[in-house]
């Protein structure tokens, strides 16, 4: 018998694709999602929503690599960014793979904002592939288990088994990557049936496991794109990655369980467990609009301002910066950037030592200019991020050196 039989080559193994609810309590979850997600964005200045989208980006890439057993510092990420990497070889590595994730992320969010790009194709989801591993170290692109090499942006040429779960034959993935790009189309779609469906493609992606390695990365970005299309991702203000990560046991267990087959003739009618794709969704709508509010409570402006504050406080008493700190950090987190010729009167000095005091600040990444002459704008680095945004990163991680 050839061994491919034992693996599944109809597509209609994967059914179903979109869960049934009679209870109505997944649309429910998606219309809190799709307001609270819309309220996120809304009083922030664009040019400061875009400094905090970099750090989101960041943290993406922190977490989506945790998930899969890789720790890379804030610290060393953000070193990663600027070609500055360890010579330590494993957290050389660690470095590159996580500047790699954080490129392809701006890579795809750029298409999507300059194209109409259809996010379940072949063509886009290979390219997530073959960015983000054209971009890693050459000892991440062999698969740990077998020591094959990966091939960037190729579909498996092989058979795989992931814990209990038998992914199909390889022979019969472009039927199953069909169906799922018709199926998850989010152009044929409702508005909250689009966000159920990025919580059900992400489930189902995960089971077809079309790459040889990098699955779980890849879905995450792809889950993020999807995201994006349905209308909540809000400018990359908010990752679903951390909050994957914050519940990996969670996340595991109901993607395996996810897995199952259809336990009897209540149970849908498909081959899946239709009980099990609403659990698997329920907890993924849940995470998603537990990590929006989180962002929406860190962006509250009198919240911000007043960490600000107390941030550039807390630098003054150390005698390590000007009490008119805080005032620039504020007026360029409210106002997106301020000119330089305001610097002096916000630092509260002479003009030739708030231009000293600026140099510090832009060398230190807390601010940034793209001249000596344009406006400064707020930035969040590393050392800074607690302070800032408070648990964004785990306990112990945020304030703390590599």
């Amino acid at each position: 018998m050839p061994e491919e039989t034992l693996f599944y080559t109809n597509e209609a193994a994967m059914e179903p694709l979109m869960p049934t609810d009679p209870s109505g309590e997944l649309r429910e979850s998606a219309a809190r999602l799709l307001v609270a997600s819309a309220k996120l964005a809304g009083a922030l200045h664009p040019l400061t929503r875009k400094r905090v989208a970099e750090l989101v980006r960041h943290t993406n890439s922190y977490y989506s690599n945790l998930i899969e057993g890789h720790h890379t510092h804030p610290v060393e990420i953000e070193r990663a960014l600027k070609k500055d990497y360890s010579s330590d070889p494993a957290k050389r590595a660690l470095q590159l793979e996580s500047a790699a994730h954080i490129e392809v992320e701006a890579l795809m969010l750029g298409r999507l904002s300059q194209v109409e790009e259809p996010v379940c194709a072949d063509h886009f989801i290979q390219m997530l592939h073959r960015e983000f591993y054209l971009r890693m170290p050459e000892e991440f692109r062999v698969v740990e288990s077998s020591g094959k090499p990966i091939v960037p942006g190729e579909y498996r040429q092989g058979q795989v088994a992931v814990g209990e779960h038998v992914a199909p034959a390889f022979t019969a993935l472009p039927r199953f990557m069909e169906r799922f790009a018709a199926a998850y189309n989010p152009g044929k779609l409702d508005p909250l049936e689009r966000i159920i469906a990025a919580a059900a493609s992400h489930h189902r992606f995960a089971w077809i496991h079309p790459f040889q390695d990098g699955n779980g990365r890849v879905v995450r970005l792809f889950t993020h794109a999807y995201l994006a299309k349905a209308g909540i991702e809000t400018g990359g203000l908010w990752g679903i990655s951390r909050g994957l990560a914050r519940r990996v046991g969670d996340y595991r267990a109901l993607l395996a369980r996810a897995d199952f087959s259809r336990q009897g003739d209540r149970d849908g009618r498909g081959n899946l467990s239709n009980r099990e794709l609403v659990g698997f969704c329920r907890f993924f709508l849940g995470t998603a609009l537990d990590q929006v509010e989180f962002m929406g409570a860190l962006l509250d402006l009198d919240a911000m301002q007043d960490r600000i504050l107390r941030y550039a406080a807390h630098r003054t008493a150390m005698n390590d910066a000007p009490a008119g700190l805080g005032l620039l950090l504020r007026e360029t987190f409210m106002r997106g950037a301020v000119p330089r010729g305001e610097a002096p009167r916000l630092l509260g000095m002479p003009e030739r030592t708030a231009r000293r005091y600026v140099a510090d600040f832009i060398k230190q990444g807390l601010i940034s200019s793209e001249s000596s002459l344009a406006p400064l704008a707020i930035n969040f680095p590393s050392a800074s991020v607690g302070y800032f945004f408070p648990r964004l990163y785990p306990e112990g991680v945020e304030l703390s050196a590599p």
